[in-house]
């Protein structure tokens, strides 16, 4: 044999010999190499509790992968777990390699996924803890009824300085962006921030100028006022100076809205209140106590409490619905004017229930 076949030969058999070594590398090379389905920008939620196998499931359902075991292997080379996957949103563009897929949903030093994106958190028009609670639960990845649980939990209310009758003054309605993984822990804690930003000095002081005596007072004021009216915005200030003339003055508010609130949903779709309703033994109602309710019976938004804050310097004691559609009210001084008012109310309303 020649001198050149040997050394043909010789360099044949280190390729083979290399090939053999370094299969394992090169096919993970090319596994890594491989890229998304997807041609457009894709959602993707991720638990990580599913760890590496979940993981490459959810893609494969969702047609962003086609092949598992490549993407499984260059999990397996670069040690993910569940303990090194971080649950999210993620936004998976169209041909990432699978490499850069997984480096991506990589947890990083600030307990997030090196490609996580946060979502949109809003809750807007919720009467109460559990209504707020369903809509958070709606936008992110905890259940409704562990965070109704979390912010309801002694240890909690005394955290932030509430009572549970209070609570609800902590959360003002807005939208949020907040990590897809928040708990209830995390949630409750930026609301308390949100809350601290917006009770700046110039606010804390007009709280005594109206009146009362803290934020949830405020809150639960606005949360009246609103529950009074929530089709036209220009009469938030006026309600508020004529509640807080009430208040002020010692006469009890008598506002409809907080009996209500007593009977939970059993006076809803109800036109004509009775005596009897305002009869209800209950701490929120205003026909019976005096002053404010222990706590909000809503959870309104920061216009109505700024409108509070800014409430208008009126003399009104009395307010009463129009004779219409418009949800608007004629206010009065005197209870001869409120009398003369409320009858005109109740025969148009009397007239209108019986042309139904």
């Amino acid at each position: 044999m020649s001198k050149a076949k040997k050394v043909i030969i010789g360099i044949g058999i280190l390729g083979v010999i290399l090939i053999i070594v370094f299969y394992g590398k090169i096919s993970l090379f090319l596994d890594g190499r491989k890229s998304t389905l997807n041609e457009t920008n894709q959602e993707f939620f991720f638990d990580a509790k599913s760890g590496t196998k979940g993981l490459a499931d959810q893609l494969e359902k969702e047609k962003l992968i086609d092949n598992k075991e490549s993407l499984l292997a260059v999990a397996e080379y670069k040690k993910l777990s569940e303990k090194t996957l971080a649950s999210g949103k993620y936004i998976i563009h169209p041909g990432t390699s699978y490499r850069n897929l997984l480096n991506g949903f990589t947890l990083n030093s600030n307990g997030n996924g090196n490609a996580e994106v946060e979502v949109a958190v809003t809750f807007n028009n919720c009467k109460n803890i559990y209504e707020l609670s369903g809509k958070v639960a709606g936008c992110l990845m905890l259940d409704s009824a562990k965070l109704v649980s979390y912010i309801e939990n002694c240890a909690t209310l005394e955290k932030y300085g509430f009572t549970l009758q209070q609570i609800p003054a902590l959360f003002l309605p807005n939208t949020y962006n907040m990590y897809y993984d928040t708990d209830e822990e995390q949630f409750v804690d930026r609301m308390a921030k949100e809350f601290k930003n917006f009770w700046t000095p110039e606010r804390m002081a007009k709280i005594k100028e109206i009146g009362l005596q803290s934020p949830s007072q405020v809150v639960t004021l606005a949360s009246i006022v609103y529950s009074e009216q929530s089709k036209n915005p220009d009469e938030w200030p006026i309600i508020a100076g004529l509640y807080l003339n009430r208040v002020n003055q010692g006469i009890k508010l008598q506002s409809d809205p907080t009996f209500k609130f007593c009977w939970g949903d059993q006076l809803d779709g109800v036109q004509r209140l009775l005596a009897v309703h305002r009869e209800i033994d209950c701490p929120y109602n205003t026909y019976r106590i005096n002053g404010l309710p222990p706590g909000p019976i809503y959870i309104p938004s920061t216009k109505v409490v700024d409108a509070v804050l800014n409430r208008a310097k009126v003399d009104y004691i009395f307010m009463c619905a129009k004779p219409d559609y418009s949800g608007r009210h004629n206010f009065a001084v005197s209870g001869a004017d409120h009398t003369k008012n409320a009858t005109i109310f109740q025969n148009w309303l009397a007239k209108e229930l019986k042309n139904q």
